[in-house]
Parts: structure tokens; sequence; C-alpha cells
């Protein structure tokens, strides 16, 4: 069966709500053990069914934000997501109080276990109302961002489709499509500034009513860290500071020579070479079928995962009227079928795109096994090792993308995963002081990013563009909207997927490979820290656990003339 023959059904909350209290009775009144194991095993399935249907109503939204059936869907699922959470927690509340909850916990993976107690310090019936507001605010957001159609080069364009123009080797292009890209921000900048105010003020009123200090502590049990703290967090910062950020700095002053320029400003950027950013050749097509010659190539594992990706049409890649931003990787448990979503623009992105999210589909594909939808992924932090290590294992094949600009593509890649780390950094920096002090002003919030970025990002120069020196840059993250506090996990995993690049390219260790599958395979029945010991990888927040492989990447950089690149 392919993606467009999934067939999508709004499901009857009552009939959920319904089916779910019979299983909350039979925990509560199990005379067994195995009785009891038999509910928590049919909830599973009961709640598969209901995300599979949420997740293809998300996906098919995003692929056309303008289809008005999907639409409705969307503005179901924010305003009934909050009603299904609270019967699933009821049935966790009830599973944690039971008389045979030793039994589950020896039964049931560990994760499983935390991720209802972390349910249950996330979610109370008396924030109900919060959390659809909450949803109702992300999606406007979104919305906003994929209305965008802004008049250039004789076409009107969607922010993805930028890419081509904002690498552009004539600088004179660049900086007019920097300059056309964020008048769409600066038009909307009130909106923004509005939305983004009301979410941060509805979130600290859901932490305040659930008990918590602010919200970091509640966005902390949200995204399940269950063995590190903004402590721990906080020694990583430093080890960006210390280790990485004289290494970027050093990278983007040898960017501005190699493209001629004694300083660059902030529309430079993305030109990292004098001829040009390395492209892939070919189009669309020529990309997917090298794609699927690159997996078929890698493992056998690999292969029957790509085979099953295309020949299910579980992938929609090309930038269209209409489509929301960015890029993802989701799960339809009832279906087992991971699916792919990007916008191709026709940059060296398209094939990041092609590994990074085929890392986290090809991860939940070994995974499948999981009866639990809650830990078929891992933790976000722990999703990214598998993204973003895919990108650094298929390096081996990227001359069937880039040919003679293979090396150029790969020196860009590499530099840019350091370079990106303390980027990552400072939006979770950003976020920390947003939330511990929620009564900030939108033009003060503006002025803490901007004070964090010179701290993290000093090369950057906005004195062409009064909108982004005073702080803006972040409107077009939109993890900040939806999604607060993941974005560090991108680091935490990029740090962890530099060790497997050091492995198994310059240390040629064969058994790199080996460890990447069996995090894989493990899927979310472990915890960070555990995947990271599993992979036999060091913790980020270990003190001075970056300056090795820092320090490898600056001298594997620094053998590479990039002047003739």
């Amino acid at each position: 069966m392919k993606f467009q023959e999934y067939t999508y059904k709004r499901p009857s909350y009552h009939q959920y709500k319904k089916q779910a209290a019979v299983l909350i009775d039979q925990v509560k009144s199990s005379d067994s053990a195995d009785a009891e194991i038999v509910a928590v095993n049919q909830m599973s399935d009961l709640m598969s069914s209901v995300e599979t249907m949420m997740t293809l109503a998300s996906i098919r939204h995003s692929i056309d934000t303008k289809d008005d059936f999907y639409e409705k869907e969307d503005q179901y699922w924010n305003e009934y997501l909050p009603l299904y959470q609270e019967i699933d927690t009821n049935f966790y509340r009830a599973v944690t109080n039971s008389r045979y909850y030793d039994d589950i916990k020896r039964t049931f993976p560990k994760t499983f276990i935390k991720h209802m107690q972390y349910e249950l310090q996330s979610f109370d019936k008396s924030v109900i109302d919060l959390l659809q507001k909450e949803n109702q605010l992300s999606s406007d957001y979104q919305k906003l961002i994929a209305s965008a159609q802004i008049d250039y080069d004789g076409q009107k364009l969607n922010l993805s489709q930028f890419g081509p123009y904002l690498q552009d080797t004539d600088r004179s292009i660049r900086k007019s499509a920097s300059d056309a890209q964020w008048s769409f921000f600066e038009e909307h900048e009130q909106k923004i500034d509005e939305l983004y105010d009301q979410l941060v003020k509805t979130r600290n009123q859901i932490a305040k009513k659930l008990g918590f200090k602010d919200f970091v502590e509640l966005g902390y049990v949200r995204m399940k860290r269950y063995d590190y703290n903004r402590e721990m967090v906080e020694v990583y910062r430093n080890q960006v500071l210390e280790y990485v950020v004289p290494v970027t700095t050093d990278l983007a002053e040898k960017q501005a020579k190699r493209i001629g320029l004694k300083s660059m400003k902030h529309y430079d950027t993305p030109l990292q070479f004098l001829n040009g950013n390395p492209v892939p050749k070919g189009n669309s097509d020529d990309i997917i079928d090298q794609g699927r010659k690159m997996y078929h190539e890698l493992s056998s594992q690999t292969k029957e995962f790509i085979d099953f990706m295309f020949d299910h049409n579980l992938v929609d890649l090309l930038a269209k009227e209409g489509k929301a931003s960015g890029g993802y990787c989701t799960y339809l448990p009832d279906f087992e079928s991971p699916f792919i979503f990007a916008n191709f623009n026709g940059t060296s992105g398209d094939i990041d795109v092609l590994t990074h999210e085929a890392g986290h589909a090809f991860q939940v594909f070994q995974s499948r096994w999981i009866n639990q939808p809650e830990i078929v992924f891992p933790t976000y932090e722990s999703c990214e090792i598998h993204s973003m290590s895919m990108e650094f294992f298929t390096y081996p094949w990227m001359e069937l993308f880039f040919k003679d600009q293979t090396e150029k593509y790969k020196f860009d890649h590499l530099s840019s995963a350091l370079r990106f780390l303390p980027y990552g950094v400072l939006v979770d920096h950003f976020q920390h002081e947003v939330y511990e002090n929620p009564e900030l002003t939108p033009d003060e919030r503006k002025a803490v990013w901007r004070r964090l970025e010179r701290q993290y990002l000093p090369e950057r120069d906005f004195s062409e563009s009064e909108f982004l020196e005073k702080g803006t840059f972040w409107y077009r993250q939109g993890h900040i909207f939806d999604s607060p506090f993941y974005y560090i996990d991108y680091t935490l995993a990029q740090i962890c997927a530099l060790q497997f690049w050091k492995r198994a390219l310059v240390d040629e260790d064969d058994q790199a490979w080996n460890d990447y599958l069996e995090i894989c395979r493990v899927g979310g029945t472990q915890s960070f820290l555990e995947i990271i010991e599993t992979a036999h990888l060091r913790s980020p927040f270990e003190e001075g656990s970056l300056r090795g492989v820092v320090e490898t990447i600056a001298s594997e950089l620094d053998k590479v003339d990039d002047t003739r690149l």
C-alpha cells in the first residue's frame, strides 16, 4: 500500500474515552500482573491508532497548508490533542498506582516507565485550555511562515525557495535576496512578537499551574530529559564557548578570505566559496536515483529501508506553493511507516536532507519491533544522533551527487557542522533567559538575543540591517515557537555524530557502523546517556569531552587548501 492509499479517518474521541475507561478499570481491578500487562499492551495499540491518524493529518496538512479539509483537521487536533492526553495520563496514573506496578516496571523498558511518570508531571486537566491555546498559537506561527509569497526575480517565492539566491556568487544578489527574505519578517514583526509573547506567557502559566518553578523545569520534563538537567547543560554550553567558538571564529575569517572580502556582512555568511557553494549535479530525480544506489551499497539494512520508503511513496521532497517550510521525519505506527518531508531547493542542503531525515527514518524502521508508540523514537537529542551520524556515514558516496565538487562539499559540510554548534547553543541559551524571565517585553527579548549572539557568534555583522541588528534573527527559527528547548538537542547529537565521524573516517574503526546500527535498533528503550554508552561515545556533559574531537576537526580542515576549492 502506498502513502496516498493510507486512509485517514478522524477518530471518535468519545469512543476512545470509552475504550480507555474499560482498560483503566481492568488495571484497577486486575487480579494478576499478567492481566495488567495485557491491558497496558492493549492501551498501546489504542494509542498507536490515534497517533497514526493524527500524524497522517499533520503530514497532509504540511504538504498543502491550503487544503481546507486538513486545515480543519489540524484545528481539530489542536483542540482535542490535550483531551486525548488527559485520557492517556489517566491510564498512566492507574498503572503507577496499581498493586502490580513493580511487575510492570520489570516487564517494560524503564524509559516507558519514566515516560509515564513525566507525562503525569507535565499534564493536568486544569491546563487543557492553556494547552489548546499553546497548540493554536504554534499553528498560527507555522501558517504565517508558510504564507510567505515574496516578489523576487520576477517570481513569487516562499522562504525555502530563496536558498540558491542567498548562496549566489554575486554579492548584490545575496544582499537583495537577504533583504527581500527578511522584509517578510519585518513586515510581520508585530504579529510575530505578539504570537511569541502569548506563547511565553501561556507556557509560563501552564508551568506555574502544574507546580513548577518556571517553564524551564517543565520544558525539561516535556523533553523527557531523564538523566541530565540545566546545570549539566550549562557545563556543555561553557565547553562550546571554550573549545568551539575560537575555532569557528577562525573558520569565519578563512571564509572571508576565500570569498575575497576583508570582512563579511550577514548576507555573505551563506557563501562558502568564491566560485560558488557545492551544488548537487542533476535534477531531483537524479538525486533520488543516486540516493537509492547509496543506501543499497551502504548496508543490507539500509537497502531494505530505502526501497521500502520509495516503493511506498513515503517521501515528499520538492518545495511547492502552500507547502509548509522545513523538513522532518515522522512515523505512522499502524502502517509501520516512517515518512520524510522536505523542501528541495537545488542546494547541497538537498543532500543533507536525504541523509539527515533518512537517518531518522532508518532508526525508526529498525525499531518498529517496539510495541509502545511512546518509545519507538528515543528522546530528541538521541534521535538527532541517528540523523546527523548518517550524514557522515554516507561521506564515501558523496561523489555520486557532487562529482568534481565532492572535496568542496565535505569541507563545507564538516566545517558547517562545527560552526552550527555555537548557533544551536545560542538558541537554547536564549530560551533559558526568556523563560526564566517571562515578564520581558518583546524588545527586551530581542536585546537578550543580540547580546548572546555577540557572545556565541562574534563574527556576525548586521551593520547593514537595522532590523537584524536589534536582535530578530530568531524569528525564523521555528523550534523556538513550536518546540521549546528542542534546539540544543541538535548540538548534543552533533558532538556525538562528530565522534562517529572521527571513528569511522579518521580512525577507520569498523565497529563504528555496528555501534550505530545497535543504537538504531534500541530506539527509545534507552535514555540519552545510556545510548551514548551503547554507542561507545563520550558524553557532551563531561568536562573536556569536546576538546579532542574539536581539535581533530580543526586539524583535518587545516590539511585542506580551501583556497583552491
